[in-house]
């Protein structure tokens, strides 16, 4: 950990420019709408190291799997977002020396990410040749009003001279993935071409023909004004560009305003894209950079509106929960259906930006209580749009029947080639489950569940039924041969939270399924009838829950992360010389397996999915017996902890828990953020505030809050929506205050009742 970035409660601000850190910078300042997304990375040329990155939502590659040795199952390939089109490119040349800042001395270098605004911000003083010296001030943003635009603001003044400026705006769709498995590059030409000040690049993938055209207008202004100056167009393959030459006259600032429009077939007709483009663009160069960004002010206002979280007397974890919170809103918004959450998002390429379970685990909260119940519906609807991969995926190997959700997916289809993960770490399956309780538990809306989330349960349901194996001589089920959330461990049996999640989806899908035979009866023998649903089969479920094998120490009385646990070695973190941490980055695999060392929550995952269910004598022992053993080299680790930390009233470590993982990117926790930020974990922030620190729950569809404020802090608040309720949530260290601004609400304000009309605002003491 290694923490350079300046603490502010509204903006992450870079002061100094080290080529070592940029990389981590180009991850952390990276800006995003949901649509497209791209690294920090700067306008002018950067000859430093760098991972030049703009990504298009929703566009990916099956690129071809690369395994050492292949198994039967193995998808055939690793899917992709791609590395797309540079659109901000620019190339500025003073009196023939081009700007470099890798080559050029330079000062009061500032970075800047505005997240009140939604922009980023850039300053520095460079000196050229003989000492000329300009001042640069760049902005961009990517519209979080108008999705498919992006726009900048480089402005150039020279201080101490007279000067020739030449200028290459460009746009280059030339582009590979860093993690391409056989260093290929996935994009193909398709059109491009240069006139006035405008130049278009249109690209389709090699495979899947995904198109993505970008048109791009430059402006050049001084002082102001426009300048009437001719461009020459540019053009190559993938390539297109306009060349400018201007005057610099000392003291004068010369803007260049670049605006591009990035739009894709998944949105519009192939034969329309250009058509498509020059509309957007032609929209957003009338309204112009600066009314652009008043849009982009007020549309991020709206999000902090409904998301912000304050933090008083601790400005670290504030700009940590904020940061997180950002990236999230820039990540997903939930209104196309067809995309989900990639672990990066925008801010790089590792994991292929695909979706993974932490989808359903992570950030389906946040969407629930920041969003309309269409934001967090839309993610399930994902989910049931790809049933029908699921169970091909299934079928591959070798089941008869069931959905088997893939680990990795861009499709619904497997695209995950390590064996201990692809076909071992089944648990997501419940985490998909889990889901639609979530969703329903929560909104109280049963329509999803009616119209869609009845069929992926009864064939999760059925998939389940097929893994478990019985064992005759000991009259139980077993589930043998799997990887836990907890990595480290593989090909193990019995690992007790797959075995309960397990068990809890039959125990779902059996109380769903009598629901609707209760309520629904006509669309109870619809479904039966669609599903070919058989008494024996809800019969064999039954059994399955009954007779589940559940591994337990009874001695100590705590859950068995899996069979043989106790025969480890057992030993805390804190008795390791720091030079073996991170374990991973250190240890050989061979090494970590055999250890007790844990990389996320495992059985505490369970517990925490599942809390009602246990009482808080349970969730003590258990967590007292896990966390010392944890590494937490999962960015997903940390939330779990301190959320459960505060339930048991661990105040410390829940803070220690809570900064780690508010502050994981900005400080460089896991020494990865280079590769991107933890997108999906940022999630379990916003979770440790408020159902940690918070204590919110829906305990049979009935909201509670027991908070808990840590030391270091003066007071919190938060707003969740419920309901058609509206609360906001503020707790100080004499008491919880909240405030409705819609619906009535019934709510539990540590165990007293209060039901809370429109308007009206209560406050309670600690207990």
């Amino acid at each position: 950990m290694n923490p350079y970035l300046k603490e502010n409660s509204w903006s992450i601000i870079e002061e100094s420019f080290d080529p070592k850190k940029h990389e981590i910078s180009e991850s952390v300042f990276s800006i995003g709408n949901g649509h497209m997304g791209q690294r920090a990375n700067f306008e002018e040329t950067y000859s430093g190291k760098s991972l030049q990155g703009s990504y298009m939502a929703g566009v990916y590659y099956p690129d071809k799997t690369r395994v050492g040795w292949w198994k039967n199952g193995y998808p055939e390939y690793f899917a992709k977002v791609l590395n797309s089109t540079n659109w901000i490119g620019l190339r500025i040349y003073i009196d023939g020396e081009e700007l470099d800042i890798n080559k050029v001395k330079i000062t009061n270098f500032v970075r800047e990410l505005n997240m009140r605004e939604g922009f980023l911000k850039r300053k520095f003083t460079a000196y050229l040749h003989e000492d000329k010296g300009i001042d640069i001030e760049a902005v961009r943003f990517v519209s979080a009003a108008d999705k498919e635009i992006g726009a900048v603001s480089y402005q150039i003044t020279p201080f101490n001279f007279n000067g020739n400026l030449e200028i290459c705006s460009y746009l280059d769709g030339d582009i590979k993935n860093t993690d391409a498995n056989y260093d290929e590059k996935f994009w193909e030409e398709a059109a491009q071409n240069a006139f006035a000040n405008r130049a278009h690049v249109t690209v389709r993938t090699k495979k899947l023909n995904f198109q993505l055209c970008s048109l791009m207008e430059t402006q050049i202004y001084r002082d102001g004004e426009k300048l009437r100056i001719s461009a020459v167009p540019e053009e190559s393959s993938k390539y297109a560009a306009v060349n400018f030459h201007a005057d610099l006259i000392q003291g004068k600032t010369v803007t260049i305003y670049k605006y591009a429009a990035n739009v894709t077939n998944r949105d519009h007709e192939e034969s329309l894209l250009y058509q498509a483009a020059e509309e957007a663009l032609d929209k957003a160069v009338t309204k112009g950079f600066n009314l652009l960004k008043e849009e982009q002010a007020e549309a991020w206002k709206k999000k902090w509106n409904d998301s912000d979280i304050v933090i008083d007397g601790d400005l670290s974890a504030q700009q940590g929960i904020r940061f997180n919170i950002f990236q999230l809103n820039q990540t997903y918004n939930g209104e196309d259906a067809r995309l989900n959450i990639g672990p990066k998002g925008f801010t790089g390429e590792k994991y292929g930006g695909s979706t993974y379970w932490d989808t359903e685990a992570y950030c389906l909260p946040f969407y629930l209580a920041t969003s309309d119940n269409q934001t967090a519906r839309n993610l399930l609807v994902y989910r049931h749009n790809h049933l029908g991969k699921a169970k091909e995926n299934a079928a591959k190997l070798g089941f008869e029947k069931g959905a088997f959700y893939p680990m990795v997916t861009m499709n619904g289809e497997e695209s995950h080639n390590e064996w201990e993960i692809t076909f071992e770490e089944i648990h997501r399956n419940g985490a998909i489950a889990h889901a639609i309780y979530n969703f329903t538990n929560y909104t109280g809306n049963t329509s999803y569940l009616l119209d869609k989330g009845v069929e992926v349960l009864v064939e999760i349901s059925r998939f389940w039924e097929e893994r478990v194996n019985f064992v005759t001589d000991k009259g139980v089920y077993m589930i043998l041969g799997v990887t836990g959330p907890n990595e480290y461990e593989n090909n193990v049996n019995n690992n007790w939270y797959t075995n309960r999640i397990a068990s809890w989806t039959l125990e779902y899908t059996l109380e769903v399924l009598e629901f609707i035979k209760s309520e629904h009866p006509q669309l109870y023998r619809e479904w039966t009838g669609s599903l070919a649903l058989k008494e024996k089969e809800t019969e064999k479920w039954k059994d399955i829950i009954n007779r589940m094998y559940y591994p337990i120490e009874e001695k100590k009385e705590i859950f068995l992360q899996q069979d043989n646990f106790m025969d480890k070695e057992l030993m805390h973190v804190n008795e390791l010389d720091q030079k073996h941490l991170p374990i991973n980055q250190n240890w050989s695999w061979d090494r970590i397996l055999r250890s007790c060392f844990i990389k996320q929550a495992d059985v505490l995952q369970g517990l925490h999915f599942l809390n009602h269910e246990f009482d808080i004598y349970t969730k003590k022992r258990n967590f007292d017996f896990y966390e010392p053993m944890t590494v937490h080299e999962s960015s997903l680790s940390p939330c779990v902890h301190s959320i459960l930390a505060c339930e048991l009233g661990y105040k410390e470590k829940a803070y220690e828990m809570y900064l780690r993982t508010a502050r994981l990117d900005l400080d460089n926790y896991n020494n990865d953020t280079e590769d991107g930020c933890h997108i999906t974990s940022m999630a379990g922030t916003w979770m440790s505030v408020v159902q940690g620190f918070g204590g919110m729950k829906v305990i049979k569809g009935v909201l509670h809050f027991n908070p808990l404020i840590p030391d270091q802090w003066d007071a919190f608040s938060f707003k969740v929506v419920f309901r058609g309720a509206r609360l906001f949530v503020h707790v100080d260290k004499e008491q919880i205050t909240i405030a409705n601004e819609a619906d009535a609400a019934e709510v539990f304000v540590n165990s007293e009742k209060v039901v809370l009309e429109p308007g009206r605002k209560i406050s309670i003491s600690h207990r």
